[in-house]
């Protein structure tokens, strides 16, 4: 591989599809960079979380795009009670915004995507996925609780279906950085997760306080059959949540795009456990991270 230079994160702001300001990092890149990556977050993660991936991308000559959903990190309001905002919107508008931002910047290069979680699905439902050539999936569901362990299930239900939306009826938005949850989420967005319980993501759309006009339930999923590019889904084998059936339900979305999912056994390469979060830790950086880089610039499977 031929060396490049390192280049040095910028702070950004861009508009989402609907103008609302959201913030983020940006990395240029070498001078003669291999693409433009945009890295989509995991519900209540603040994009910094990904800042040490990018890092790592930039350096193997990405430019990148990481930000936050608005209603998390710097796209936070400064009040959160009464902000409408819903996880489609985070796609249909803030992803949106991400990819135009870095198609405008990307000088015709290939556009790529990194996303964690929840991430895949905002991927899907931004119009301009279309033009996204290979999309990496970690551990990318959306979060229908049928789908988790079983042994997690009872607390999943009781924590994200029961007390969750307690406590949203409550104070109007989620205190996860108080509890210790990530960081504190829209009503729309923490309603949604808890109204889950059927997995048609789009049964109970229409009674949530979105932060545009609603799309169409059936609209949104010919925006994500729409996505025609290659999709590597991963999900390590003591994931809870990011379960074969949860990553394999999420991809059935993307039915006219070339999709493989791998459980990866991290102890049988002598490699840490990830679990849902751990693959955007540095400790994977010579190894994961070097494979992840590989795919997304050639499309051979690692």
């Amino acid at each position: 591989m031929d060396a490049v230079v390192r280049s040095q994160p910028r702070s950004v702001e861009f508009p989402a599809a609907d103008g609302y300001p959201l913030r983020g990092t940006y990395w240029p890149g070498p001078d003669a960079p291999r693409g433009a990556l945009v890295i989509n977050a995991a519900t209540g993660v603040a994009a910094r979380y990904y800042t040490r991936f990018g890092d790592a991308m930039a350096e193997r000559g990405f430019r990148v795009l990481a930000y936050d959903y608005r209603g998390i990190g710097e796209s936070r309001p400064a009040r959160l009670r009464g902000f409408r905002a819903t996880k489609l919107d985070w796609g249909a508008l803030d992803c949106e915004g991400a990819l135009r931002l870095l198609r405008a910047r990307a000088d015709g290069l290939p556009l790529y995507a990194a996303c964690h979680s929840i991430g895949g699905f905002a991927l899907g439902l931004a119009e301009s996925a279309s033009h996204v050539e290979r999309a990496l999936f970690v551990g990318c569901q959306y979060a229908y609780w049928r789908d988790c362990a079983p042994r997690v299930r009872l607390p999943y239900l009781l924590r994200w279906h029961a007390f969750m939306p307690a406590v949203v009826g409550l104070l109007g938005y989620f205190p996860g950085k108080r509890l210790g949850w990530l960081e504190d989420l829209p009503k729309g967005v923490a309603l949604e997760w808890a109204f889950r319980f059927h997995p048609r993501f789009h049964r109970f759309y229409r009674l949530l306080p979105h932060a545009s006009k609603a799309v169409d339930s059936h609209a949104l999923e010919r925006r994500m059959a729409a996505f025609r590019g290659e999709i590597l889904s991963l999900a390590e084998a003591h994931d809870e949540y990011a379960t074969p059936a949860a990553c394999r339900r999420l991809l059935d979305h993307f039915p006219h795009a070339q999709r493989r999912f791998v459980q990866l056994d991290l102890e049988r390469e002598g490699l840490p456990p990830m679990g849902h979060f751990g693959f955007f830790h540095a400790r994977y950086r010579d190894s994961l991270w070097q494979r992840a880089a590989d795919w997304l610039e050639t499309g051979r499977q690692p």
